[in-house]
């Protein structure tokens, strides 16, 4: 069993940058894929990003390639998402997930409570 706490949201103007961070217990998270995801008002959840457990894979939905990065540190049982050049359009609830059974969009097995990024332009 993994329980996940997201954490980091907020608003911030467009152009800047925030980092999420996803604390997770449990003995599997080291060894589990790990990924965040985003839901906007009115639309259907989507993927953001995906990293295996080693961090040697990693995974990025195109309209945060460049600007987001997914890292981990296993150690600290944390998962973290650092956004740069935020968009309005990036304004959603963020959700971090870990143990897919399929690489890299899932479906995934656990899930975070979510926390609100608000991108102002």
């Amino acid at each position: 069993q993994v329980q996940l706490v997201e954490s980091g949201g907020g608003l911030v103007q467009a152009g800047g940058s925030l980092r999420l961070s996803c604390a997770a217990s449990g003995r599997t998270f080291s060894t589990s894929t790990a990924a965040w995801f985003r839901q906007a008002p009115g639309k259907e959840r989507e993927f953001v990003a995906a990293l295996t457990g080693s961090s040697i894979s990693t995974y990025y939905a195109d309209l945060v390639k460049g600007r987001f990065t997914i890292s981990r540190d296993n150690a600290k049982n944390m998962l973290y998402l650092e956004m740069n050049s935020l968009k309005p359009e990036d304004t959603a609830v963020y959700y971090c997930a870990a143990g897919s059974r399929t690489w890299p969009r899932g479906p995934y097995d656990y899930w975070g409570q979510g926390t609100q990024v608000t991108v102002s332009s």
